[in-house]
């Protein structure tokens, strides 16, 4: 098939006018109409119903629609990863990790990356899956523990605990446990043992329960246990990287939590020129440095 003539199938479907298509191409009309005429004829379809007021696509060219815009996005990145250099960082970066992960913690540091890059397209994928980099279901991604995939490079971040937390209304209502066997009283927020997360998470959820929790709430991510825990549903079961970015909850029998949860950053190997890697790459070490740097400012005070 004529990619010419896809080309500008593509203009005039995205434009809907043969008129507008043609002033993006730089075609004359009758040009553009001609191209469109013979990729119809080609296809033994027609793929345009034309009204007064424009052009709307058939059946037939709602599904070539579809093939031309996956083909023009494959090829924009294409172009945008073949351009990219050392003084630009600019295309599309697709980047995975857990749904708690990403919308609690780096979802809200993203605008400083595209301060300094504003020309990045960040396609955010939260997912508990792991999914497979080196068939480019996505550039990077961000897992809790070390990816078990080939030709991958991978770069730990930091360690992460499971512990509890609770807003200081709902202790005050409900008063503060000081040990496990308190929680007898209270109703515990997590998620579901049964629930995509990791061993470490789950394996402490089914510690707490040994303690006679006479009321839950499981949520299928920690997003969803936060915002139970900021209404004041009870006790929740949370990531330690949370408390930073919300200090009006409190940690709850602070010598009790899960075991380490490792978090690392990983890339295909054939990636590892981009510079739309390295930048993520970067930033996400800087921002983890300084996390570590103000708990250890906060230790060090006793704040």
């Amino acid at each position: 098939m004529d990619w010419d003539k896809l080309r500008i199938f593509h203009a005039v479907a995205e434009a809907g006018s043969l008129t507008h298509a043609g002033e993006q191409l730089h075609l004359s009309q009758s040009a553009v109409s001609r191209q469109i005429r013979a990729l119809e004829e080609s296809l033994d379809t027609t793929l345009f119903h034309r009204h007064a007021r424009g052009l709307i696509l058939t059946e037939q060219g709602e599904l070539l629609h579809e093939a031309t815009s996956a083909m023009v996005k494959r090829l924009d990145t294409a172009a945008a990863r073949i351009r990219d250099s050392e003084e630009e960082v600019f295309g599309e970066l697709r980047v995975t990790t857990t749904t708690g992960f990403g919308s609690l913690w780096l979802a809200p540091r993203l605008p400083a990356l595209y301060a300094k890059y504003p020309d990045l397209k960040i396609d955010l994928i939260l997912d508990e899956r792991v999914l497979d980099l080196p068939m480019r279901e996505a550039d990077v991604a961000i897992r809790m523990k070390e990816p078990s995939q080939a030709d991958l490079i991978r770069r730990k971040l930091m360690s992460v605990h499971m512990r509890l937390y609770a807003t200081p209304e709902y202790l005050a209502e409900r008063g503060t446990p000081e040990t496990l066997e308190d929680l007898s009283k209270h109703r515990l927020v997590c998620q579901h043992v049964a629930s995509a997360q990791v061993s470490a998470g789950a394996n402490f959820v089914r510690h707490l329960l040994t303690y006679d929790v006479p009321s839950t709430l499981t949520v299928n991510n920690y997003f969803g246990v936060l915002q139970a825990v900021l209404a004041g549903l009870g006790i929740g079961v949370l990531p330690d990287y949370v408390i930073e970015d919300f200090p009006q909850i409190v940690r709850v029998l602070p010598d009790t939590e899960s075991g380490e949860i490792p978090v690392f950053l990983a890339y295909p190997e054939e990636l590892r020129q981009s510079k739309r890697v390295a930048a993520f790459r970067d930033f996400v070490s800087e921002e983890i440095f300084a996390r570590r740097q103000r708990l250890r400012d906060s230790a060090t005070t006793g704040g």
